[in-house]
C-alpha cells in the first residue's frame, strides 16, 4: 500500500489525465468520477514499482482506459438508461406515452420499483425478488397490483390488458 504523500503526488500529477480519458470514453461526469476513484484506489493498493515517471504515466493511462472499457461493457450499464437521457425523451414522447410514464412514476415506491425492474430493465420476477429481497410470489403480487392501478389511472383496457 502506498503512502498518503505518494498518493497525493499521483493525484496532483495525473488527475487531469485520468479525468480527460474518462470523459472521452464515457461522456458522463458521474461515471468519470466513479472511474477516477477506482483508478486511484487501484494505484494505492497496487504493489507495482515504477521504473520512472513515464512508466507510471503509462500505467495510469492503461488502467484508466481498461476501467472505462470494463464499465462500458458491464451488464449494468448495458441494461440501464441514464436519467439525463430520459428527461428530454419524456418531453419528446407522444402524449399517450408521456401519460403512461407519469402514471408509472405516480405509483407508490414498492410498485414503481417492481414495474421499473420488470418492464424497463427486463428482469424476471425471481430476479426482482433477489434484488428487492422479496419472495417471488410477493413480486408477482406487486406487479399485478401495479398493473391494476395503472389500468385505473390510464382508463381501463386501452393499454394492453
Amino acid at each position: 500500500m502506498r503512502s498518503e504523500q505518494e498518493t497525493n503526488r499521483a493525484i496532483q500529477r495525473y488527475s487531469d489525465t485520468v479525468r480527460r480519458i474518462c470523459m472521452i470514453h464515457l461522456k458522463n461526469y458521474a461515471d468519470t468520477e466513479d472511474i477516477f476513484q477506482t483508478v486511484f484506489l487501484k494505484y494505492v493498493l497496487s504493489p507495482v514499482s515504477f521504473e520512472n515517471e513515464e512508466h507510471e504515466r503509462a500505467w495510469f493511462i492503461r488502467v484508466t482506459t481498461n476501467a472505462c472499457k470494463d464499465l462500458i461493457k458491464s451488464f449494468f450499464r448495458s441494461r440501464t438508461v441514464s436519467i439525463d437521457e430520459l428527461a428530454p425523451q419524456a418531453a419528446d414522447m407522444p402524449p399517450d406515452n408521456r401519460h403512461v410514464l407519469e402514471a408509472v412514476l405516480s405509483l407508490p415506491l414498492k410498485y414503481r420499483q417492481a414495474v421499473y425492474l420488470h418492464y424497463y430493465e427486463g428482469y424476471t420476477a425471481p430476479e426482482i425478488g433477489k434484488i428487492l429481497r422479496k419472495n417471488v410470489n410477493t413480486v408477482y403480487t406487486l406487479l399485478n397490483r401495479a398493473k391494476q392501478m395503472l389500468r385505473e389511472k390510464l382508463g381501463g383496457d386501452a393499454y394492453g390488458e
